[in-house]
């Protein structure tokens, strides 16, 4: 056996193992932005010692669903202090489309507001007394793409952020000039939700600012194709699609490894 295969056997058989023992402890945290109530959802390993990365899950337009505390679980047994936010606020919770659709415009409409709510759910993560400040990731799904992109447009202490096929449309592309880290956008090759024009402003965006980011569009992807509750029917504009699902998945994990371990 080689060197080099020798230790990726290590490696992997060790990472198996931590996968075995974590013990996620999972809680609902109260917070507050000015008046809103907020109630975030925290995922964290019991086991593991000593400070270690954070990522703040930013929801869909839904808002906080199981969808994201499942999302939290699957990072805590990562290694990671996981922390799914809640943008809307314990008053605001859609049952269709088009409640969501209303709950989302407000924050799309004042984006001072939007960013002061991910401003107050990234505080809650850096007090976390698990978290090490320095290593913090954000990532986002649809409006909550969005979500991730205005508070890294903020200039938020945020290292790596992950958009999956996210809002990427801003009325300020010059604030992109406060973004201190790293980027990696994962859009549906075929989404007519964020259609290419958004997609070509977004790249020039990051251009202008300087800002190391990434693109990578799944063909035959729509809007919200990692959602299992978008349905499968390929010519809607929404649909779930488990290869681009899968793909980004492991994107984002190479990515988070990349900057934060």
């Amino acid at each position: 056996m080689t060197l080099k295969l020798y230790a990726a056997l290590a490696c992997g058989l060790m990472l198996a193992a931590q996968a075995v023992h974590a013990e996620v402890k999972t809680e609902f945290v109260a917070y507050k932005q000015d008046d809103a109530t907020l109630r975030g959802f925290l995922a964290y390993d019991t086991t593991a010692t000593g400070k270690r990365p954070g990522v703040l899950i930013m929801h869909q337009y839904f808002g906080l669903t199981p969808f994201e505390q499942g999302v939290a679980k699957k990072l805590a047994q990562m290694g990671y202090v996981a922390f799914a936010a809640d943008i809307y606020g314990t008053k605001v919770r859609p049952k269709n489309p088009k409640e969501a659709t209303a709950a989302m415009m407000p924050f799309v409409k004042d984006r001072a507001l939007w960013r002061a709510r991910g401003q107050a759910a990234l505080a809650v993560l850096l007090a976390n007394k698990n978290v090490d400040p320095a290593r913090v990731a954000v990532i986002g799904y649809c409006f909550g793409g969005g979500s991730a992109l205005e508070l890294d447009r903020a200039g938020a202490p945020v290292l790596a952020t992950v958009v999956f096929h996210g809002i990427l449309a801003t009325p300020n592309p010059a604030d992109a000039k406060n973004i201190k880290g790293h980027i990696l956008a994962l859009q549906g090759g075929d989404d007519p939700v964020v259609p290419q024009k958004d997609v070509d402003a977004f790249e020039a965006e990051m251009r202008d600012a300087h800002v190391d980011w990434q693109m990578v569009q799944y063909g035959g992807a729509r809007h919200a194709y990692t959602l299992p509750s978008a349905g499968n029917n390929p010519a809607s504009p929404v649909a779930y699609n488990p290869e681009a699902d899968r793909r980004s998945w492991l994107a984002m994990q190479d990515f988070l490894n990349e900057y934060l371990k």
